[in-house]
């Protein structure tokens, strides 16, 4: 017997209730699911940003790989400029002045002792050398515009007041030698994809070789601020007034090229190099203008051991590490090394416009970062520190070593109080990889102990 229609209906109705329950559990389960999975992927991503996060002194060294064969930046029309690009900063006068990132001091950790060298040899000149004789002085300066505040100040005071406080430094020594971080040019064109170029007028030059300097280094990030042109009118500038560079030229054989000089019977070989390149097309090629580049360093350490063998002095400057910050990083500390191992006697560098440490290495010196030296005055008080770099070598290529103290005054180098002076030194000292000391006069010692 058939239950009554009533009945069936009630329980088809029943049924119907219980289906959209079901299908309501089974949107919740399913969406409950999606939410765990999406917290259980942002918790992964946010602790995997967390791992990977460089630390401060890796933050701040020159390249994001310590290999010192990475390749610069290839720029197209979508790339943004270099991360160590000149951006615009008010000073505290409100002026506006070409600064170098990061904004402010940067202060990384305190780095680990080098790896002993496998002689043990000991940087310096030895103790029973005649330096009246046998030894030639050489003399180093850190980075030199006439650009900008620098310019404008020099139009009004004369081209000869940069040097007005040097006392005749580098009239006394052998070789003089800084970095010329501008072309010099009367032209108008400048390099694009740059948020700030240079540029110097030829006249600045005649100054520059009257007050003893006897060689200017043009591997750096600035040198093709006016293009190849620019390049091409800086080299002729130079070569008009009698004075040597290195580190740029014509074509890839000028650029990695030395130059010699003879001083007291011994031969000085000098090279420039850059580690710091806007775009890789500024590099020199077989037939094209520009700099000699060590992010790959074999053309440049080829260079290097040719040089030794007609040469009984061996000079490297380099344009390397990072802006602003003191402490040289092991990029540099590789790459610095890889140039004595091929021949080099002195390492001396330049670009972070403030002073980096200095580090003993097989006998020999490796000065990380000269400093500014005449330039424009920045807001940061460590870019107001500098020196010059002095060595005395021998023709075995063994050298001794002195700081010369300045502060980096607006276009002028002037001469630190002994008070501040020693300030200089203890700081130098305590950013130096290896056992080094600094006494009373700057004179650096290889220590033991």
């Amino acid at each position: 017997m058939y239950p009554p229609r009533s009945r069936r209906r009630d329980k088809r109705n029943a049924s119907g209730h219980r289906r959209p329950k079901r299908t309501w559990v089974w949107i919740n389960a399913i969406l409950l699911l999606m939410i765990i999975a999406i917290l259980t992927y942002v918790l992964n991503e946010d602790g995997n940003k967390s791992s990977n996060t460089p630390s401060l002194a890796v933050q701040s060294s020159a390249s994001p790989s310590p290999d010192p064969s990475e390749a610069p930046p290839a720029v197209t029309a979508s790339t943004t400029p270099e991360p160590t690009q000149a951006s615009v900063e008010p000073t505290s006068t409100g002026e506006l002045e070409p600064v170098e990132t990061p904004d402010a001091d940067t202060v990384v950790n305190t780095p680990s002792p080098p790896a002993p060298t496998d002689d043990g040899a000991i940087s310096g000149l030895p103790e029973d050398t005649d330096s009246e004789g046998d030894t030639v002085k050489l003399s180093f300066g850190g980075d030199v515009i006439f650009s900008g505040k620098v310019g404008e100040l020099l139009e009004k005071t004369g081209y000869e007041y940069p040097y007005a406080r040097l006392g005749g430094l580098f009239k006394e020594d052998d070789l003089s030698i800084v970095n010329l971080e501008t072309p010099v040019s009367d032209g108008v064109t400048s390099a694009a994809n740059k948020q700030y170029v240079f540029k110097a007028p030829p006249k600045a030059l005649d100054k520059l070789k009257a007050a003893g300097i006897d060689a200017v280094n043009l591997a750096n990030n600035h040198t093709l601020d006016q293009g190849e042109q620019g390049l091409r009118e800086t080299l002729s500038n130079l070569e008009e007034r009698g004075i040597p560079y290195v580190g740029a030229g014509l074509n890839e054989e000028s650029a990695y090229s030395a130059q010699y000089f003879e001083r007291k019977g011994i031969t000085v070989a000098l090279l420039g190099f850059s580690r710091v390149l806007p775009e890789s097309s500024w590099k020199a090629e077989r037939n094209k203008p520009g700099l000699a580049s060590v992010y790959e360093s074999e053309e440049g350490l080829k260079a290097i051991t040719e040089a030794k063998k007609k040469a009984d002095i061996v000079i490297v400057v380099v344009h390397w590490g990072k802006e602003r910050v003191s402490q040289a990083d092991t990029v540099q500390q590789s790459l610095g090394r890889s140039f004595i191992d091929a021949g080099a006697d002195l390492v001396i560098g330049g670009h972070p416009h403030v002073l980096q440490g200095i580090e003993p290495y097989k006998g020999k010196w490796i000065a990380y970062s000269t400093g500014n030296f005449i330039f424009t005055r920045s807001s940061v008080p460590s870019t107001w520190d500098t020196a010059v770099f002095q060595a005395e070598c021998n023709v075995e290529g063994q050298c001794s070593m002195q700081l010369k103290p300045f502060n980096a005054e607006l276009a002028q180098p002037v001469p630190m109080s002994p008070e501040d002076g020693q300030k200089l030194f203890k700081k130098v000292e305590s950013i130096s990889w290896g056992q080094i000391k600094i006494d009373n006069e700057g004179k650096v010692v290889h220590s033991s102990e």
